[in-house]
């Protein structure tokens, strides 16, 4: 008989299973055609006074004085537009109604579609060897990145919180300039999309460009050509929508550019690219684990692969410091000596003779493995389909984004702290005979990421939409269990995990409160 909750969660998860899906070579598949067209219900008028992440003011970027509606020049841009119009195409139709539903959400699912196309691990040398990808030269092979969770979630993180900055100064030049929508100035223009009663300089489509490719561009390069096309098709869709002139557009381009160079010098000084570690530093965390007599974690790939970013514990948190870092640290695991470590083993052998159909289900469906867009991008994926349904305005998805994403980062930092503190083993390292249900991560077990991404995610997604926290909760869960269910984690794991991301949200939850969005 199954709970309240359980209900809820199988619901959900089904809705979810059947709307969105993903592949390593092609644009995720959304639902498109269902996605309504933005037309907020609270335009969040204020918004230029919330509180920034990087960002010293909304206008410490300098953003030029628009040029007057009653201007010859003004006219002509709006006679573009009409131009535009006269012989509007097939695919402009489609480019209006894909990007209509939201630059945030768009740019959301993009990325998810990019890191699920760079998820993949590097394919081992002749002699047995790894390479390794090189961002100072990215279409070597292998090329840049491989876009595994720590990654992920530290490149989605970096753009939403860019995006949100930028939507925030966006909105402070709004209410600054106050340049009236072209169609507010001329009656005769068509409106293609909702009319928006907020000023139209900058246009928020156009800084959301600005500011988005130019991170998309440095996380992940050998993508440029694909990101420069999605770019011209928000650009264009926003002129021959009649939603903005093109002085608003290009002068969002350029203030979302500069914001974007903040995000992208603090990116380059964050430790991520030393996260790799190296032979001496592995050397040395298995030694030390088998000086203290527990039994160390080893890589069970064919040859043994380097484990994944050891040292991406270190990595620059946007909320936490260091030392916040060492505090939330969970508990050491059961020893590999105990009676507890036996009854977890134990457990998963259980799980490992005795699959049933529906945890099979559950595993499949949260496994996030190679060539998809990681446990991060799936927690994005469920928020983005709770957030349509409530018709928030493009500053309040880029602020809610920002929450999720920056959370899952600091999760990551928290998890991979407590992975290469304790490199514990993986239950099929101490028993060959379990038989794990889905491919095994390479690096320690404890604690597991996906449940402390699901923690993280759960807290964040409840603060924001607390009519959904039994069904979030619920979700995260399930997500933690795959990893039983799948063989390739202890009870312990999954349950500390949990804890562990559960407290990381709440670091996002005590900034929400104050960043005068509530």
């Amino acid at each position: 008989m199954k709970t309240k909750i359980q209900k809820i969660a199988s619901s959900t998860l089904l809705t979810l299973f059947l709307a969105c899906t993903y592949s390593c070579s092609d644009d995720i598949v959304e639902r498109n055609e269902q996605f309504h067209a933005l037309n907020p219900t609270n335009t969040d008028d204020l918004a230029g006074t919330w509180k920034t992440f990087l960002l010293t003011t909304p206008n410490e970027f300098a953003l030029d004085i628009p040029i007057a509606t009653n201007t010859p020049a003004f006219t002509r841009e709006v006679n573009e537009i009409k131009s535009y119009q006269v012989n509007i195409s097939e695919d402009q139709k489609r480019i209006i109604k894909y990007w209509s539903a939201g630059g945030v959400l768009r740019w959301n699912e993009i990325m998810r579609t990019l890191v699920a196309r760079h998820n993949r691990p590097p394919y081992q040398n002749e002699d047995g060897t790894y390479p390794a990808p090189s961002a100072a030269n990215p279409f070597a092979n292998p090329q840049f990145p491989f876009s595994n969770p720590p990654y992920a979630a530290r490149a989605y993180a970096y753009v939403s919180a860019a995006q949100y900055d930028a939507m925030v100064a966006t909105w402070y030049y709004k209410k600054l300039y106050n340049r009236a929508a072209p169609f507010t100035v001329d009656a005769t223009l068509q409106v293609l999309i909702p009319k928006s009663p907020m000023p139209s300089y900058p246009s928020e489509d156009g800084v959301l460009s600005g500011v988005t490719v130019e991170l998309l561009k440095l996380l992940f390069p050998t993508e440029i050509a694909y990101i420069d096309g999605k770019a011209e098709e928000q650009k264009l869709y926003r002129i021959i929508s009649g939603a903005n002139v093109r002085s608003d557009v290009e002068a969002g381009i350029i203030l979302g550019r500069k914001i974007a160079t903040k995000f992208i010098a603090r990116a380059s000084t964050d430790g991520a690219g030393a996260a790799i570690g190296n032979q001496a530093l592995w050397t040395q965390l298995e030694t030390q684990t088998a000086a203290a007599g527990e039994t160390p974690w080893k890589s069970l790939d064919l040859p043994a692969r380097p484990p994944m970013l050891p040292l991406f514990g270190k990595v620059k948190s946007f909320l936490m410091t260091p030392e916040m870092v060492v505090a939330s640290r969970p508990v050491p695991p059961p020893s590999t000596k105990s009676e507890q470590f036996a009854k977890e083993l134990a457990e998963i052998k259980s799980y490992s003779k005795n699959a049933t159909r529906k945890n099979m289900q559950i595993v499949t469906f949260w496994a996030d493995g190679v060539g998809t867009y990681t446990p991060p991008g799936h927690w994005n994926a469920i928020a983005s389909e709770s957030f349509v349904a409530l018709n928030y305005s493009e500053v309040r998805w880029a602020r809610n984004l920002a929450l999720l994403n920056i959370t899952m980062m600091d999760a990551a930092i928290s998890c991979w702290d407590a992975k290469y503190t304790y490199f514990n083993p993986r239950p099929s390292q101490v028993d060959p005979s379990i038989k794990t249900m889905t491919g095994t991560p390479n690096f320690p077990s404890y604690v597991s990421g996906h449940s402390t991404f699901s923690g993280a995610a759960c807290v964040v997604l409840s603060h924001i939409i607390p009519a959904k926290t039994q069904a979030f909760e619920a979700m995260a869960l399930e997500a933690s269990n795959s990893r039983m269910y799948g063989c390739i984690h202890y009870r312990s794991d999954c349950e500390k995990g949990l804890e562990l991301g559960k407290k990381v949200g709440g670091f996002a939850v005590a900034r929400a409160t104050t960043d005068g969005a509530e």
